[in-house]
């Protein structure tokens, strides 16, 4: 039934986190919600998680504050289920709760009777290569997607390796790439006319790791040309770079940050978990107008066309030769950044995508 005398329908969200507590969840679909009215929408959003236990969820230590937060963000979910009654569809986001079976999502879908969108930016399937809470991982049920997407009315994946598995369960599955919003948020050029080159990195203390790889490419780097390396993360890295600068997230100045990158890096090993990534690096470099080297792994080579919008490295010759060319050449740089952006707005902006987003709701 629909929930308002406007007869507006009720869309309900489940979310591991509250709300701007994630960019998986803001980049997903808290961009659409200013959108969902214009399409006959009125929306809730019940996180499984409160404020104070996701604040300290990836930290080392707190384990009896994770435990005991764990243990209400279940009987929050107790009580979700008694509005989700009441609601036209249900968006999930990854999972209804974090452990166990998928009994949550086994009551909307098969005794309360209502409409699933389950939506999945990370090959959730397979076991979590961060190595982050690994006594939580352990207690997790892996093989509960393919179950949710069977069940569901609509599955939402991230890119198309993620929507091949969908479709191995439910034929109605749509790819809805993660988004950038190109009008309000990420809506400048780097300037790429400046003394000193920065080659920056963004992202979590979970990929953290993966800047090994190229560390040694960097050090060869510096031997040879003068710039400087950033690092923009909540958590600094464990890198021996003598030009390493360390800038600590944060969502208020995320995108003034980001324009102090000249050159974008974003390397990845090619594994089944990576192969499921939705290239969100690489997208905030390119909307900003900042030229990528990437691992073409993935959704990464769509993003980013080697030559065209920054270079494909897999070798260290190849991280090298990539970086050097983007290094000395200033027209290099604001030729692919300006081409960059456009492939941004073109096809992964929420301007771009929310026609495909809204095609997901019943």
């Amino acid at each position: 039934m629909s929930s308002d005398k406007n007869n507006k329908k009720e869309l309900i969200i489940l979310c591991p986190y509250p709300t701007g507590g994630a960019p998986s969840q803001h980049f997903r679909y808290e961009q659409y919600l200013p959108k969902l009215n214009d399409y006959g929408y009125d929306y809730q959003i019940y996180s499984f998680l409160d404020v104070e236990t996701n604040q300290v969820l990836y930290r080392p230590g707190h384990t009896l504050q994770k435990l005991i937060g764990i243990v209400l963000g279940y009987l929050r979910r107790i009580k979700h289920l008694w509005v989700v009654r009441q609601a036209d569809a249900v968006l999930i986001h990854r999972e209804a709760t974090p452990l166990g079976p998928p009994w949550v999502e086994w009551i909307i879908a098969k005794f309360l009777k209502k409409p699933i969108i389950i939506d999945f930016d990370d090959a959730i399937w397979l076991e979590d290569t961060s190595g982050v809470n690994r006594w939580i991982s352990r207690l997790k049920w892996r093989s509960k997607i393919g179950s949710v997407c069977q069940w569901s009315y609509r599955v939402s994946a991230g890119n198309a390796y993620l929507a091949d598995f969908g479709r191995q369960h439910n034929s109605k599955t749509i790819i809805n790439p993660t988004t950038i919003d190109t009008e309000h948020y990420h809506n400048r050029l780097v300037n790429q006319n400046t003394s000193l080159v920065t080659i920056g990195w963004t992202g979590s203390h979970s990929t953290l790791k993966y800047l090994t790889s190229i560390a040694k490419t960097l050090q060869q780097l510096a031997q040879n040309h003068t710039f400087r390396f950033v690092v923009i993360a909540n958590r600094p890295p464990e890198l021996d770079l003598p030009n390493l600068d360390f800038i600590k997230w944060s969502q208020s100045t995320e995108i003034e940050d980001l324009t102090k990158i000249n050159i974008g890096v974003m390397p990845l090993p090619d594994d089944p978990w990576t192969q499921g990534k939705c290239g969100f690096k690489a997208l905030q470099y390119l909307a900003l107008g900042i030229p990528a080297v990437v691992s073409p792994v993935g959704v990464n080579k769509d993003i980013v066309k080697s030559g065209v919008h920054g270079y494909h490295a897999t070798t260290e010759e190849e991280w090298y030769s990539s970086l050097e060319k983007l290094l000395v050449d200033t027209q290099l740089r604001e030729k692919m950044g300006q081409v960059g952006r456009k492939q941004v707005v073109d096809y992964y902006s929420v301007t771009a995508n929310t026609a495909n987003f809204m095609s997901l709701l019943p």
